[in-house]
């Protein structure tokens, strides 16, 4: 693949052109051997924005190079920003962490194998240790499949309000609060935030989180159709475009991903809290500094204390050996067992689709990497060398002095 030119930036006035050049070197190989069609990186250090570049297509077919505010299916890049919008309703006594979920949804009331109903609460579905699932992680005929449970980037056209009744419908997977297992748990957050608030979940997002940060593109439907980029799956010798309605393939014997990369255009599409956001690369750089400095704008420092701390003790994290789990993120605990350069207590966390990132506030850095290219943008070779890449320079980014 002949990819165009690329947009980037590293600044001449800080020590850490070494940096961006193995950054450089990281995505150049990614391209070129057809792991990725497109890609925006950002890395801010200390607050400044130390490096951007815009790789690749966004869409291939028609050779429109990518750009530095491209717009991308955010897929669980969204669980992030529906955390933070909870965590500000608790800012402002509406919520606390530790009440039942059904205070706010009566219906919700799923229940066990053995037929025992237990309690559910808003910091256990924060944690991922609600007793829930994803139907992508079930066989083919699995209970969220025979239940109609959406995912929330299928196709179905259900309500947020009745994806979770079905979901009430299946059994739970283990007693809440003794498993960490990923989930459709936000999705339950984010019926919960449209009762408190009273307003559908792409304006409650947007009056707690979107519009006080001035995150102009990020919302639940491309604020920019032009801007938006095509999506591809690299399960192929070639990364081949996805189609309206698609299956990602997960490991062998569950149902996959399934996948509609239409609802990005669809205003009628269910809002997955999830899985359902879009949003630029820009943005969210923007979203996770101010959470990293304690913008009071969204946040107090104390509250993103508790959001970026383990809260789930010694419970292992599936697929992310080393790390905890705080309020919508990984945290690492072990950067040996999780063999990563990163300092302890650095949050990490991306989406199928494609993306990426982590923050490590011992060195002041946030690092953005969203690409168009499932599922080698995510948890894959390409990351943890971009990864590495980042950390490669003795001292850059050096440690607070």
């Amino acid at each position: 693949m002949n990819a165009p030119s690329p947009q980037r930036r590293a600044s001449a006035a800080l020590p850490q052109d070494l940096m961006a050049q193995a950054v450089d070197a990281v995505i150049d190989q990614a391209l070129l051997g057809s792991r990725l069609v497109g890609a925006v990186i950002l890395i801010a250090h200390r607050g400044q924005e130390v490096y951007r570049r815009a790789a690749g297509y966004a869409d291939r077919e028609i050779q429109r190079a990518m750009s530095t505010d491209a717009l991308f299916r955010l897929g669980s890049v969204s669980k992030p920003l529906v955390s933070a919008a909870v965590m500000v309703l608790v800012a402002q006594g509406r919520l606390n962490l530790d009440n039942p979920a059904t205070r706010w949804l009566p219906e919700f009331r799923p229940k066990l194998a053995d037929g025992r109903q237990p309690t559910i609460t808003l910091r256990q579905l924060m944690t991922h240790t609600a007793g829930l699932d994803y139907e992508f992680f079930q066989p083919p005929h699995g209970s969220y499949v025979l239940g109609g449970v959406s995912d929330g980037r299928d196709e179905n056209p259900i309500s947020l309000r009745e994806n979770i009744r079905r979901l009430a419908s299946v059994p739970l997977l283990y007693e809440p609060g003794t498993a960490w297992k990923y989930s459709i748990a936000t999705d339950v957050l984010a019926a919960v935030i449209e009762q408190v608030t009273q307003l559908p979940l792409p304006d409650a997002i947007g009056s707690l989180v979107t519009r006080p940060l001035g995150l102009i593109d990020t919302t639940f439907r491309a604020v920019d159709p032009q801007r938006l980029t095509a999506a591809y799956a690299n399960d192929a010798a070639q990364p081949r475009r996805l189609g309206d309605i698609d299956l990602l393939p997960f490991p062998e014997g569950t149902a996959g991903f399934k996948i509609s990369t239409g609802g990005a255009l669809d205003a009628q599409a269910y809002p997955s809290g999830g899985a359902g956001m879009v949003g630029s690369a820009p943005d969210f750089l923007k979203f996770l500094e101010a959470l990293r400095q304690g913008d009071r704008a969204l946040l107090p420092m104390a509250l993103v204390r508790q959001l970026s701390a383990n809260q789930i003790g010694e419970l292992p994290v599936d697929r992310w050996p080393g790390r905890g789990f705080g309020l919508g993120f990984t945290v690492l605990r072990n950067a040996w067992l999780a063999q990563t350069p990163e300092s302890p207590g650095t949050w990490r966390m991306g989406g199928t689709e494609g993306h990426s990132w982590f923050v490590d506030p011992a060195r002041q850095l946030s690092v953005v990497a969203f690409t168009n290219t499932a599922l080698e943008g995510a948890p894959a070779p390409f990351v943890d060398a971009l990864c590495r890449a980042v950390y490669s320079v003795d001292g850059v980014p050096a440690r607070p002095s």
